[in-house]
């Protein structure tokens, strides 16, 4: 008994949902199999939230402080999101060092501008979960406790160019089952940087994680 697969290299074979289908392999008979942050984006699964563009970036917090975000996205109950990348490029000002974060809690935001998650599949469906963005630590979120926060990412940007670049790709990405919220948190010692950011998600139902 072996496992064989269907050479396709020349032609993209699309089955029916529900339907048996063979393997594809290449022509050196290696089997082809997708990562899983691709196939979630085929899927048409991965969400992005934007704050702010290069043209038009958008005015921080002072200091990070207790339930203030920039930018969130919640899922509830039988929903779960996961967070997979995020960017942050703020404009250094003087002795103001941005101070980005990425965190999450088991509760979702209750204040903020409404933003509509872009999907990655151009043209694919709406989200089904929700997300937030503002200036100035504008979202609230749930408080910072020991015991339910979870930090998932934090940095200091040093004033030695006009722009610093903070990207964070997941090597092990939250799981957030609803209600949850993953949220952003960018500020300054001394006043609110300039900056634009994004972060992208996969929503998933939650029976379809555990």
């Amino acid at each position: 008994m072996y496992l064989t697969g269907i050479v396709e290299q020349d032609s993209v074979q699309a089955g029916a949902e529900g339907r048996e289908i063979r393997c594809k392999a290449n022509k050196m008979g290696n089997l082809i199999v997708q990562d899983f942050y691709t196939q979630m984006a085929i899927e048409g699964r991965i969400y992005q939230v934007k704050a702010g563009t290069i043209t038009a970036p958008i005015t921080g917090d002072i200091e990070i402080t207790d339930t203030a975000a920039e930018m969130c996205a919640d899922a509830a109950a039988g929903q779960t999101i996961i967070p997979v990348y995020l960017n942050v490029s703020c404009e250094v000002k003087g002795t103001a060092l941005p101070e980005c974060a990425a965190k999450s809690v088991g509760a979702v935001s209750t204040v903020g501008t409404a933003f509509v998650p872009l999907p990655l599949y151009m043209g694919g469906v709406a989200a089904a979960t929700t997300a937030r963005a503002m200036t100035a630590g504008g979202v609230t979120v749930a408080a910072e406790l020991a015991t339910t926060t979870r930090v998932h990412w934090t940095t200091v940007l040093t004033a030695i160019a006009d722009w610093q670049l903070a990207t964070k790709r997941f090597r092990v990405p939250p799981v957030l089952p609803g209600p949850a919220c993953f949220y952003v948190q960018v500020a300054a010692v001394t006043a609110g940087p300039t900056y634009f950011a994004h972060f992208d998600y996969i929503e998933l139902l939650t029976t379809a994680v555990a």
